[in-house]
């Protein structure tokens, strides 16, 4: 079968112009009008031209400006860029092709010895700041290095020329999820590398169901596809790493017929950082980290690993967990142990938990107000899962919610009591669940019925806090299978 893979990224950028050649040797200044410091030296660069010091005077928003002197257009902000200007004005000297000295904003001392005119503004204030340079506004470096500069990506560059939309070509190439995504220009990846502290062609890891090598830089691209930011790629990177665990079974997630997603968790300071929820509506839309750090390991999975609906990604039904759910775990109450730490990563430390989930359900018992009764309760609701007959090699993870916690926190309960309580509430006579009891096919062998059964296997029940504080509810994230042939959750240690 072949699948389609991307490797490009694409290029909305004017094409690369000849690079400009700069003036070897004499004076060269950098202004802008939009800068009270360049406007108060503007005598001075009149004076430097008339004595033939100035070899070159660039003006970075109006080429009328200085007047009269014609300085070169640098809106382009080439020569800004080639010139490593951060402020303006900028009065640089170049001796034989290389730079030997340079003064930034107006310093009457340094302009003298720079220009060797020992009068040189003696009329005016001593010093004034400078302004920032248009080149040094955000976003801008890599916009610049896209554009004039050796970018160091790899990746192909695919053009879309006016009238063509790129976004429609991404859908027509098969790049996305079925959303739009944002198209990955140079500028665009370059800004997200920024992010990772690693080299671009650094290989991740090979992508199931291809297993093709995937590269720093394809990381950058997916995650500009999915709406992410540079601060989330320790993150994504993590949550790779966790991904491409063996025994999570990635591949396994990707082209089995249950239809299985990508459930990231984060814990620790980086959550706070990026701005994750993990509160109201945590699982739900509308925070931007949320909605795009699984959704980038999809696309990943998708532009790398070939796993396109409908071809390796056999999912027969679906859900919209496909598109990947990432959360933060609420660490709000010293007396929950979270999630991370409950899985050996130490108090205080970043980290990502991935779990394999078939969907979400939404539990409220509004009722239950001591803990026996709230254990009972949601675990009649845990014992549906896959079907009330569905034993074994089980996962679950319980999303508890705020109120839900008071119970438990009211009568003394923490993490490792409710967990074992759910286990031992779970647990059915086999006799119930032999197949063709209460006219159901399904089942568990005969032999087992005088069995005590449990409904998950012995670590296949996580918990997790999240949700706003208002709302007797919990939600219960279906696993997937959890035997050998099955997933099994992984944690990493996020560092920045």
């Amino acid at each position: 079968m072949h699948v389609p893979r991307m490797d490009v990224g694409i290029d909305r950028s004017q094409p690369k112009e000849d690079v400009m050649t700069l003036p070897n040797d004499g004076l060269i200044l950098v202004v802008k009008r939009d800068c009270p410091t360049c406007r108060l030296i503007e005598p001075l660069a009149r004076e430097l031209v008339e004595r033939g010091l100035l070899a070159g005077l660039y003006s970075q928003d109006d080429p009328d400006f200085p007047a009269q002197l014609e300085p070169t257009d640098d809106r382009h902000l080439e020569a800004s860029y080639r010139l490593n200007i951060d402020i303006v004005p900028t009065l640089v000297r170049r001796e034989d092709g290389r730079e030997t000295d340079r003064t930034i904003g107006w310093h009457r001392g340094e302009w003298q010895n720079l220009t060797g005119l020992k009068e040189l503004g003696a009329g005016l204030p001593n010093e004034r700041p400078g302004c920032g340079s248009l080149s040094a506004a955000p976003g801008m470096d890599e916009a610049l290095q896209a554009r004039f500069g050796a970018t160091g990506l790899s990746a192909r560059e695919f053009s879309v020329e006016f009238p063509e939309d790129e976004v429609e070509q991404m859908f027509d190439r098969g790049w996305t999820d079925g959303l739009p995504v944002v198209p990955p220009t140079p500028a665009r990846v370059l800004r997200m590398l920024a992010g990772a502290g690693r080299a671009p062609d650094e290989i991740v890891g090979q992508i199931p169901p291809a297993f093709d090598d995937c590269t720093v830089e394809k990381v950058a691209i997916n995650m500009v596809m999915a709406g992410c930011r540079p601060e989330y790629m320790p993150i994504v990177l993590s949550a790779l790493d966790a991904a491409l665990d063996p025994d999570f079974a990635w591949s396994g997630l990707l082209s089995t017929t249950m239809g299985v997603g990508l459930t990231v968790i984060v814990n620790g300071p980086i959550a706070e950082r990026v701005g994750m929820n993990w509160g109201m509506g945590a699982l739900g839309h509308g925070n931007r980290a949320n909605s795009t750090i699984a959704r980038a390991l999809q696309l990943i999975a998708i532009n790398v690993g070939g796993a396109q609906p409908g071809g390796v990604d056999r999912t027969t039904i679906g859900h919209p967990g496909k598109y990947g759910l990432a959360f933060a775990e609420d660490e709000t109450d010293g007396a929950w142990e979270p999630l991370a730490v409950s899985r050996g990563i130490a108090t205080g430390s970043s980290a990502v938990t991935l779990f394999a989930n078939c969907g979400t359900a939404s539990y409220c018992d509004e009722l239950s107000r001591d803990a026996h009764s709230l254990n009972r309760s949601l675990a009649a609701c845990l014992l549906n899962i896959y079907h009330p007959k569905s034993v074994g090699d089980i996962d679950a993870m319980l999303v508890l919610g705020s109120e839900h916690w008071q119970v438990f926190k009211a009568q003394g309960w923490g993490r490792a009591d409710i967990t074992a309580a759910l286990h031992d509430a779970t647990r059915r006579p086999g006799a119930d669940l032999v197949r063709g009891v209460g006219g159901i096919g399904t089942g568990i062998e005969p032999e087992q019925a005088d069995s005590d059964v449990a409904k998950f296997r012995e670590d296949g029940l996580s918990l997790v806090r999240a949700g706003g504080r208002a709302g007797l509810f919990s939600t219960i994230i279906c696993g997937w299978s959890g035997g050998a042939f099955g997933s099994r959750m992984q944690t990493r240690e996020v560092k920045s």
